[in-house]
């Protein structure tokens, strides 16, 4: 049992500070008149919980094995998302146990669906609290992913290391100091953006929380209507420039501080992404303006906001893109599986792996025509072994997996095709609104059984922690390491 103190111990700090962080919705409840005991009780449960688990832990081990880096990695998701769902549960929204875990795990993996149908005259700080878990889970899996995902050789983040040391015990110490650099980037990004929103015409409050979930690529909103609510040009242009900020891998921005001033031309994800949003902007805009006669539906600046907002998993909407057609459906289902560059706080199956693929299908065509030849596929100037190669293959080939098998579930459900398929995409994808007048753009998720939310809970959790930190813990022969 030694073995999982350091796991049990760190788990209990993230409760405390848990508990903690919710004494700023209270004091949002103080200031709106809102006062209740949901959060005060959620708070205090959450500080106990934590303090038992670090008083009972207290002589753990200080350097962390690779095994229970998996082990801290799932629990950690799960078990802020069982204690992030108190304040919902508590509140007087009359959320069920299902409902609130949802919600919370909607939020701690900046995913954006929501089951609350009447936003516009929720409490402001359940407002806030949804805010907050998304900042947090943005952060949280930007840290992740440049600091533990690489030394746990997850889907071929490896390619990301940090440090030359295979060893989590060796890379800890490094990443001490870049965590800190992270924490410091991804606030001052929050800050800036939230200056934005308030100057183009959002009150203080709604730019608070809105650059929070704009900065981990998160959408949830303040409003039924998203960012359409404020029906501003300026408060989109702001919302696209800063998702892609979010987007981004961090790390270039410790780079680019570092003195290498040329990051963000000469990234390769970097510039395949930016790629992307042209090509997909100009698709969908000549598609909609050879089909539709009304100007306003082929708009450049809704066709780039919507855009921009699937592909980075952001989920934030400016219009009902349903009623665009067939086409731009299926184009957006595609961006959802795309999603944003790795070491950012977007989802999807990332471009790196997109990239990675395509240069072994070439690699493959030219062994065709060359059946002697040998070639070498290299990526920012690193070679790709075998090793690597099987390690994004399969994770592509698991995501694609998954995906069939929560379509398969939320069909049996009762669900149509389209909600199906979306609702599978929209939650391993972790983007927000689905497709179809269930769960598109105008709809949400809480019509739907609690099977499916529950399905579409653990697809959440498995596409924001890269599938194989959760599916590894179901292996017996995992837990002979500890």
């Amino acid at each position: 049992m030694s073995n999982y103190k350091t796991v049990f111990f760190t788990l209990g700090v993230l409760q405390v500070i848990l508990g903690l962080s919710m004494v700023v919705p209270i004091l949002t409840q103080i200031i709106f008149s809102e006062l209740d005991s949901s959060f005060i009780s959620s708070g205090i449960i959450s500080i106990i919980f934590g303090t038992l688990f670090v008083i009972t832990n207290l002589d753990h081990a200080k350097k962390i094995s690779l095994p229970q880096a998996f082990l801290l990695t799932a629990l950690s998701w799960i078990s802020i998302a069982i204690f992030g769902s108190l304040p919902f549960l508590f509140s007087n929204l009359d959320l069920s146990i299902t409902d609130s875990f949802f919600e919370s795990m909607s939020g701690i993996t900046t995913t954006g669906s929501t089951i609350i149908t009447n936003l516009n005259d929720s409490p402001k700080a359940i407002l806030l609290w949804r805010a907050m878990l998304q900042w947090l889970g943005g952060i949280g899996i930007i840290v992740m992913a440049i600091t533990l995902m690489p030394i746990m050789n997850v889907g071929g983040m490896q390619l990301f290391r940090i440090s030359d040391h295979n060893s989590g015990e060796k890379i800890l110490p490094k990443s001490k100091e870049i965590t800190l650099r992270l924490i410091l980037i991804y606030l001052v990004l929050t800050t800036i953006c939230a200056l934005f929103y308030n100057i183009f015409g959002m009150g203080l409050f709604d730019s608070l929380t809105h650059s929070m979930t704009t900065i981990a690529t998160g959408g949830f909103s303040n409003y039924n209507e998203s960012i359409g609510f404020f029906n501003s040009q300026s408060i989109e242009i702001t919302s696209m420039i800063f998702i892609i900020l979010g987007s981004v891998p961090f790390i270039s921005y410790i780079k680019f501080v570092n003195g290498d001033k040329k990051v963000f031309f000469t990234d390769s994800q970097i510039k395949s992404f930016f790629k992307i949003i042209f090509i997909s902007i100009l698709v969908l805009f000549f598609y909609l303006t050879l089909k539709n006669e009304n100007i306003f539906q082929t708009s450049l600046m809704s066709v780039s906001f919507n855009v921009i907002s699937i592909l980075t998993g952001t989920g934030y909407v400016t219009q009902d893109f349903d009623q665009w057609g067939n086409f731009p459906l299926i184009f957006f289902l595609i961006l959802m599986f795309i999603g944003g560059c790795a070491g950012s706080t977007t989802c999807g199956i990332k471009i790196f792996r997109i990239q990675i693929l395509y240069l072994f299908i070439i690699n493959q065509l030219k062994k065709i025509i060359y059946p002697r030849g040998i070639f070498v596929i290299k990526y920012e100037k690193n070679n790709i072994d075998d090793k690597f190669m099987s390690s994004v293959i399969s994770f592509i080939f698991l995501y694609i997996i998954i995906f069939f098998i929560l379509t398969s579930i939320l069909s049996l459900t009762g669900l149509d095709f389209v909600t199906s398929i979306s609702g599978a995409a929209t939650s391993i994808s972790n983007v927000g609104p689905g497709l179809g007048d269930i769960i598109g753009p105008n709809g949400n998720f809480s019509s739907l059984s609690n099977t499916s939310k529950w399905a579409l809970s653990l697809g959440m959790i498995l596409g924001r922690l890269e599938l194989f930190a959760i599916l590894v813990l179901f292996i017996p022969s995992f837990w002979r390491k500890f």
